[in-house]
């Protein structure tokens, strides 16, 4: 079969929050497909951006007192580190503020221009008078002219559903200043998008969309389309119209166009790698984006209007996903279940999600709950319970009995059926039916173990003369433990690698689906995953949950920053002790900790401290410092801390610890 050129995107997410569980289904679902190509040793390239412009983005930096380049260099580079931390294999991501960006959004406009697709139109829009601003519709707020309900935004009510243009409003007011604005006219352009139906009723239909979101835009399509106003007026944070003083392109003019820019940039960066192969309107290659269903009209009638118009090709696939929900309701604050990925990854481990995922995931735009309760019994049960279980079983008496040695041959009919089966998983993942692939592998992994159970090797082992048959058993056991592995390496990539280093294997692909390990030396084997509790997602969930404000207020106390006092029978409670670092070493996937280990005088202490900022490793051996002796050691991710350290200094750079000769001793008691 011929190799494939295939370059993905995910929808770009905005530079105004944090990364959340909505951007992460999006994302491991990409992540998976990307993935599974690669898997099957075809070309994939994932490129993604941050989603910068626009007036929330200049709003947002003014309230922070910094430019809206500094702000948004700082969150791109927190969500990189989201991204990375749950093994989201990007090849570039990039922004929209960036050169490439403005110089292929300039060409497309002009080239829109030239084609006659660009008109000029005088419109009357609300305008702040304190502000001396435009406003966009999410910045206005009033009554619905329908149902009279207040506090509803400029284009849509939320009590009754109907849609209505910001200056049917009763009483509007702007969020921004408070000020009641006034009408005011102002010139803006529009891409001509209503010269498109026909192009796009054809283009809608061509096999580009799931049948769903085709059936959707049909009803839009069959409505009439209205042009698309692509611009908007100063101040406004992103790229100026070329030859328009004062007018700048709508965030999503130049957000979509973003793609080609990341993509760009990284082929600057890739020998042998060209724009144009993927791009021009004659390319053999494939471009598939992933996105919600909120924002099927940008992608599937203005981007392929635009690209069709300016002399680029259009996408090979748009596939369309639904929303989080969290035990079946909105993603809530108060509630905990808006969960950004840095709360999750202080408390869980990124597969597991990306796990629960892809056990849910089809290939339709049906909105995926999570079901908190059935998240942890699956993780547990699927992957610890089942999975990790076949290696568990069978790796103990390879490397105790047969020091590490698998038999010379395969004699278990399941290594080939499992084989067989190559077809069908592909399809699935192909088709984003990944929920129907984990199903499959999970009949594969319930098989394998009856297996082991039938065969007993733990009571073989103790006969005499049963030896070979253990060890072939178990050998058998492992092949099929390989097997399975690579089936879920598109979804559980790290333990995937784990896998393959306690194999001692090169890394796992499709091809080596074939390939069984005969007279084979493995690794001792480790744990490879452990149990979700309970207890570790109820504090993930209350750690995420926004506090009322008469919490907020008694946690704050505005007028004095010294926290309420205590009496000393409280203090008298804290055991202070002098403690020496024998050990320091970074955290894997954490950004501000460093493991240490600790010597009390009577014994050792393992505690994660948030120090990273400050030292390096090696320069904390031998220091002192003062450790809470008698805290409650506490679960996290990434192990469990015995106690707390305790540093000076304002944080970051500056934090500072006891030298070692300043007459302390391990295991002294502070007073």
């Amino acid at each position: 079969m011929p190799k494939r050129r295939i370059l993905v995107t995910s929808a770009l997410p905005n530079a105004n929050g944090s990364i959340h569980l909505g951007h992460l289904m999006e994302h491991i679902q990409t992540d998976i497909w990307v993935r599974f190509q690669r898997l099957k040793g075809h070309q994939c390239i994932y490129v993604c951006a941050d989603d910068t412009h626009g007036t929330a983005t200049m709003l947002k930096a003014e309230e922070l007192k910094i430019t809206p380049e500094v702000f948004i260099t700082d969150i791109k580079a927190e969500h990189e580190q989201d991204f990375h931390d749950f093994l989201i294999s990007h090849d570039n991501y990039y922004s929209t503020h960036s050169e490439e960006n403005q110089v292929y959004s300039s060409l497309i406009y002009n080239r829109l221009k030239e084609a006659g697709q660009i008109n000029v139109k005088s419109v009357d829009q609300l305008f702040d008078p304190e502000k001396n601003m435009f406003l966009a519709d999410r910045f206005i707020v009033g009554a619905c002219p329908k149902c009279e309900a207040e506090g509803q935004y400029g284009d849509n009510c939320e009590a009754c559903g109907a849609t209505y243009d910001a200056t049917d409003l009763i009483d509007p007011v702007s969020k921004i200043s408070g000020a009641k604005p006034v009408l005011k006219k102002s010139t803006h352009f529009f891409f001509a998008l209503s010269n498109f139906s026909a192009y796009l009723q054809e283009w809608t239909r061509s096999g580009a969309l799931q049948e769903q979101v085709a059936n959707k835009l049909a009803e839009w399509l069959e409505a009439g389309l209205q042009d698309w106003d692509i611009s908007r007026d100063a101040p406004y944070f992103g790229f100026e119209i070329p030859g328009e003083s004062g007018k700048f392109f709508y965030v999503w003019l130049d957000a979509p166009i973003g793609y080609m820019a990341s993509f760009k940039n990284y082929c600057d960066q890739t020998e042998d790698l060209k724009f144009e192969d993927f791009w021009d309107t004659d390319s053999e290659c494939e471009v598939h984006h992933f996105i919600g269903k909120d924002i099927v009209n940008f992608h599937a009638l203005f981007w392929p209007a635009m690209l069709n118009t300016s002399g680029f090709r259009t996408p090979t696939k748009v596939h369309a996903h639904g929303f989080v929900t969290v035990d079946g309701q909105k993603m809530s604050k108060s509630r905990g279940t808006f969960i950004n990925a840095r709360t999750y990854l202080d408390y869980l481990q990124p597969e597991y999600l990306r796990y629960y995922f892809a056990a849910k995931l089809n290939g339709s735009v049906d909105d995926l709950d999570i079901n908190l309760d059935d998240f942890i019994q699956r993780v547990n049960s699927d992957l610890v319970g089942k999975v990790v279980n076949i290696a568990s079983r069978c790796a103990g008496f390879i490397n105790k009995q047969f020091d590490g040695r698998l038999a010379a041959k395969t004699s278990n009919p399941l290594i080939q059926e499992f084989a067989e089966q190559q077809s069908d998983l592909a399809n699935h993942y192909e088709n984003r039916d990944y929920g129907k692939a984990i199903r499959e592998i999970m009949s594969m992994a319930d098989k394998a173990n009856q297996f082991i159970a039938e065969n007993k090797p733990w009571a073989l082992i103790k006969e005499e003369g049963n030896r070979d048959l253990v060890q072939q058993v178990c050998s058998d056991g492992i092949n099929l433990f390989r097997m399975i592995i690579t089936y879920l390496k598109p979804v559980l990539p790290e333990l995937a690698k784990n896998t393959e280093a306690f194999l001692n294997v090169d890394p796992l692909d499709w091809d080596s689906l074939e390939v069984n390990l005969l007279d084979h030396q493995i690794n001792v084997f480790k744990p490879l995953m452990v149990r979700v509790e309970g207890k570790i997602v109820a504090a993930m969930i209350d750690a995420g949950r926004e506090k009322p404000a008469e919490e907020k207020k008694a946690l704050i106390n505005e007028s004095d920053p010294i926290t309420d006092e205590i009496e000393f029978d409280d203090f008298a409670k804290v055991d202070l002790r002098v403690a020496r670092i024998t050990n320091a070493e970074h955290v894997e996937g954490a950004d501000k900790l460093l493991k240490l280990t600790l010597d009390i005088g009577t014994g050792q202490r393992t505690v994660f401290a948030g120090i990273k900022a400050a030292y390096k490793p090696d320069e904390l051996i031998g220091k002192l410092t003062v450790m809470v002796a008698n805290l409650k050691a506490r679960k996290m991710k990434f192990g469990l801390s015995e106690g707390m350290v305790l540093a000076a200094g304002p944080g970051g750079k500056q934090i500072f610890l006891l030298e070692p000769d300043d007459g302390s001793e391990p295991g002294m008691k502070i007073t």
